[in-house]
């Protein structure tokens, strides 16, 4: 059923013949991001900016409907709070306003978070549920939409960037830490690792795979810094806004 609880002859499998077709999609557009790059930079692209803001505002509202609606929602584990949640918000904020400091924070985890999400998902729910379409093209625009703003609007991460991610989650972690203890939450894996398999199973056992993380996230970010770093644009994206 679309909207019907999972059972195990529907689970989702890493790499199953679904799983390939959406990498296969998100490999594809993203390589009709950049091949198109030059005519996305037009201003008749701010009505679908727009219009893609909404639609993941009016998805993220059914999945949340659709979890009271099958009583799985919980506090625990259902708010906006881990980091692809917090990157989808950030996302719509980027589309509806096209601020710089929306980029600067949602570059790092698109590519590092929603990125290892699509490749890794820790999904109970296979095609054709309501919940593998929501998982998939929530992480996968999240991903699109800072190649969108990269290619085709010259917007590009600073030194500084990684700065503010640094502090930005710093200063969300013992809010996290509190809901998890207070709720009995895992939001960021930060009490166990995902029941499935993921990149998360290289960090080391708990709690040290944690701290593996925080140095991890500090290599990478600056590591993705000097890879998509460019100098100019930066510059033109400092005029956009902040």
């Amino acid at each position: 059923m679309f909207f019907g609880p999972s059972n195990i002859s529907s689970k989702f499998n890493l790499f199953s013949i679904s799983h390939l077709v959406i990498l296969t999609l998100f490999i594809l557009i993203g390589v009709a991001i950049f091949h198109y790059r030059y005519k996305l930079n037009d201003d008749k692209c701010r009505k679908a900016e727009i219009g893609v803001a909404i639609s993941l505002i009016l998805s993220e509202l059914i999945y949340h409907f659709w979890m009271i609606q099958n009583g799985i929602w919980k506090i625990g584990r259902s708010l906006p709070l881990e980091l692809c949640n917090i990157g989808l918000i950030l996302c719509v904020m980027l589309l509806l306003t096209r601020k710089k400091i929306f980029f600067e924070t949602l570059f790092f985890i698109s590519l590092l978070g929603a990125t290892q999400a699509i490749l890794t998902p820790a999904l109970s729910y296979n095609f054709p549920h309501f919940r593998f379409f929501h998982f998939f093209y929530t992480h996968m625009m999240i991903v699109w939409v800072i190649l969108f703003f990269m290619w085709a609007k010259g917007y590009y991460p600073t030194f500084k960037s990684v700065l503010k991610l640094i502090i930005f989650l710093n200063l969300l972690l013992p809010v996290i830490l509190f809901v998890n203890k207070r709720y009995n939450g895992n939001y960021w894996f930060l009490r166990h690792k995902p029941d499935s398999l993921s990149l998360f199973d290289l960090l080391g056992p708990y709690p040290w795979y944690i701290f593996t993380l925080e140095g991890l996230l500090l290599l990478l970010s600056f590591g993705v810094w000097l890879l998509w770093r460019r100098g100019e644009s930066v510059k033109n994206c400092s005029q956009v806004g902040d």
